[in-house]
């Protein structure tokens, strides 16, 4: 292959109702840096049924051109139409890196697209670099069970491709009257040439956690003993009004359902404040909530690896410690609430 046909950074807008989705503007600020560092334009590839009012956005978050494939062929998402619109884009204009979000549709899309051009694919990234002068793309993971973090190259192929872990990157604050360049495009296909047809959305009942958008999380490890003891995280939550986080050997011992898994094998959250009671700290943890704003640990491990990576640590029992913590939190509520009573 000739390198030196391929140039930019492109990043996969995927739509959620009517809105650009919240890993697709993470990724544009991602692949603003990669494209400032290796002195090229960054784009954003958009597909879908009424979706050209959406490049404003891409624009505002970084994107300088935004090329669109807006027909009714592409209302919902499936894979073969989308596939075909991207591997047309790509033989036109032959990006150098595409970044998707590592969502059901993201993973999707991309893998077919790498099998078809065909490219490497790095899967789960949570990290990204690349080289300024050879354009390389340097896409991180964790690997061997997340006891090691693996820089993974596509050497001899191009485009190069990742799909990211949402909440990992951070998006850029909106440049508000930002433009760019719009490009639309269009590629003949036939309802009848497409071998999937989407018969019915049927939207989730049921409650879910969603931990990924909670401002306070408790998240407990197996320091905390039993199931039992675990209950002292429901307790700390409930008196913050936030959301009960796990580790792995906590979800696997029975003690909590996976929705409440945070790491490598969970999600990945950014809450405002993280509480992390009882847990080592290990990278495959980490990983879910390095990005966190403002973390405090407690364990009785003086040399557990959280403090590490923690804002504020204690080192003590946890079941002495946290008792003490939500007396005062309820103190501090009821003290604010009878000051608002008082003004009423």
């Amino acid at each position: 292959m000739d390198f030196k046909e391929y140039n930019g950074v492109w990043v996969f807008i995927e739509v959620k109702g009517e809105k650009i989705a919240p890993v697709s503007l993470e990724l544009l600020g991602a692949g603003r840096k990669l494209a400032d560092k290796r002195g090229c334009e960054l784009a954003g590839i958009i597909i879908g049924e009424n979706i050209k009012p959406l490049a404003k956005t891409a624009f505002e978050y970084g994107a300088d051109t935004v090329y669109a494939y807006d027909q009714p062929i592409f209302k919902q998402y499936r894979t073969e139409p989308y596939m075909r619109a991207l591997l047309d884009c790509c033989s036109k204009y032959k990006p150098e890196i595409i970044l998707y979000g590592a969502t059901p549709t993201g993973k999707d899309l991309a893998s077919a697209v790498a099998t078809d051009l065909p490219t490497g694919l790095t899967a789960d990234t949570t990290e990204l670099d690349v080289e300024a002068e050879t354009g390389l793309l340097l896409a991180s993971r964790p690997a061997f069970g997340g006891n090691i973090m693996a820089t993974i190259l596509c050497k001899k192929y191009r485009p190069q491709m990742a799909t990211v872990r949402a909440k990992v990157m951070k998006a850029l604050a909106p440049q508000t009257g930002r433009t760019g360049k719009l490009i639309e495009e269009t590629i003949s296909l036939k309802e009848e040439d497409i071998r999937t047809k989407v018969l019915e959305i049927v939207k989730e009942t049921t409650k879910t956690v969603r931990i990924d958008e909670a401002d306070i999380i408790v998240a407990g490890g197996k320091g905390l003993g039993s199931a039992d003891g675990f209950q002292l995280i429901h307790q700390l939550a409930e008196t913050l009004g936030g959301a009960v986080g796990a580790t792995r050997d906590v979800v696997e011992a029975g003690w909590i359902d996976h929705a409440h898994q945070i790491g490598q094998t969970g999600v990945t959250v950014t809450p405002k404040i993280y509480f992390a009671i009882g847990l080592s700290g290990a990278i495959q943890h980490l990983v879910g909530m390095k990005n966190s704003g403002l973390i405090i640990a407690i364990n009785n491990d003086p040399d557990a690896p959280i403090f590490q990576a923690c804002h504020y640590g204690i080192v003590g029992d946890a079941f002495e410690i946290v008792p003490l913590l939500i007396e005062q939190f309820k103190k501090a509520v009821s003290s604010k609430e009878e000051s608002y009573a008082g003004e009423v």
